[in-house]
């Protein structure tokens, strides 16, 4: 099979580097890719936002399967393009998609479906806005309706802060805050048979201890040993199975990732945002501990066939990723930095711990930094302990200057609190 992937990030690199040990897949390709990408796929250039583009490279290359990875080419229906020139790819319709291109139809589907949520306000006025904040009180959780690449939400104490972020904002939902430690779903969905992978935790905010800024996601772990193990089972049946039949029940099927990012609290769980495509850092835990080859599963989810799949082989080794980052991420990152230490990872430290790029380029011999978040670097273990010991060794390995990464992910978890 020849598998198109679409996207630069290191999500994209990932699945590529999943697809490229799959004995199905014959020909990988990346559009746009980067730097690590073209390691594992023939890259070639595309905007990912041009659906007849996406489509017409898709149809050049003789590919059998199209994912898409990135939120934005979804929300602007590159899929409905690829799927009219009866190609099959893993990725929902622009319809479908809005489930997180909107917070404010995200809302609306789950009240319809009875998913368990925080009540909320949609708002686009200062009055709105105003009697929002006061009737939910601080924390003050603010999400932009529309994409932000994960920054679009603000939670703080400070209602000025909070205020402004919402008239910054053409349409906000302002919602009660949500205790409880954060765990993110992904399941993969042909639009009737929904398939939960294993769920991991992300961190949001640039600094170590959960402060600064937040970001796209600093790191994750996965397995979380503190969960408990009925989990997944309860959020397949009152969060993802639910969404998905809701969708179908509107005439909009969603098919391919659709991603549930949670909140356990103390009266139980609830969701706190969808998302419809793989997350990033989490897909590379997720992958990492992932057996079953990935490409028979993700063309079952694209044609329908996805109850044809046999359940899914994990391994018990848990998985760590710590993002490497820009200078000044995530406010204006600095890029065009030489990366170097890569090949002291691969030698040294392989093959439990590699190296995902997300913004990086190649200039001649050298790769450099061409984005926030530059490289996660990712590592198997026994445990968590191993698994995060792995990973901190081959982060101190990479040598960028001005880098920035947290030094705590998966600590308390490997620590067993």
């Amino acid at each position: 099979m020849k598998v198109l992937v679409i996207g630069s990030g290191a999500r994209e690199h990932a699945l590529c580097r999943s697809l490229s040990l799959d004995p199905a897949v014959d020909a990988l390709y990346c559009a746009p890719g980067n730097a690590g990408i073209a390691e594992v796929a023939e890259l070639r250039p595309v905007d990912a936002l041009d659906g007849a583009a996406v489509a017409g490279l898709a149809a050049e290359l003789g590919a059998g399967l199209v994912v898409i990875g990135p939120e934005a080419p979804l929300v602007a229906g590159v899929a409905d393009a690829v799927r009219a020139a009866g190609i099959p790819v893993f990725g929902p319709s622009r319809e479908a998609a809005q489930l997180e291109g909107s917070k404010a139809f995200a809302k609306d589907v789950m009240a319809a479906a009875g998913v368990p949520t925080a009540r909320s306000h949609v708002c686009t006025t200062p009055e709105e806005v105003d009697e929002a904040l006061d009737a939910f009180g601080a924390p003050y959780v603010v999400k932009d309706d529309g994409l932000a690449a994960g920054k679009g939400v603000v939670v703080t104490d400070d209602l000025e802060a909070a205020r402004a972020h919402a008239l910054a904002c053409d349409r906000v939902v302002i919602e009660e805050y949500l205790d409880g430690p954060e765990v993110s779903l992904f399941a993969i969905t042909d639009g009737v048979t929904v398939v939960p992978l294993r769920p991991a935790q992300d961190f949001k905010r640039a600094l170590d201890g959960d402060q600064g800024p937040n970001t796209g996601g600093m790191g994750a772990y996965s397995p979380l040993p503190w969960a408990d193990p009925k989990l997944v089972d309860e959020v397949m049946a009152t969060v993802l199975q639910p969404t998905v039949d809701e969708l179908r029940r509107r005439g909009t099927p969603f098919s391919g990732l659709l991603y549930a990012g949670l909140a356990i609290t103390s009266r139980g769980v609830r969701v706190i945002e969808f998302n419809a495509r793989f997350g990033d850092p989490e897909t590379q835990v997720v992958l990492a501990r992932l057996k079953t080859p990935l490409a028979g599963v993700l063309l079952n989810a694209a044609n329908g066939t996805l109850d044809a799949e046999p359940p899914l082989s994990w391994r018990d080794d848990a998985a760590v990723t710590v993002v490497i980052a820009s200078h000044n991420y995530p406010g204006t990152p600095r890029t065009g930095d030489p990366i170097e230490g890569l090949d002291e990872v691969a030698a040294e430290d392989g093959p439990d711990a590699y190296v995902l790029h997300a913004g990086t380029r190649r200039e001649g011999d050298a790769v450099v930094s061409a984005g926030g978040r530059v490289l996660s670097v990712t590592a198997t273990g026994a445990d968590l302990a191993e698994a995060r010991e792995k990973a901190y060794r081959a982060v101190a390995r990479i040598r960028l200057d001005g880098s920035q990464h947290r030094t705590d992910i998966a600590a308390k978890a490997a620590a067993g609190s």
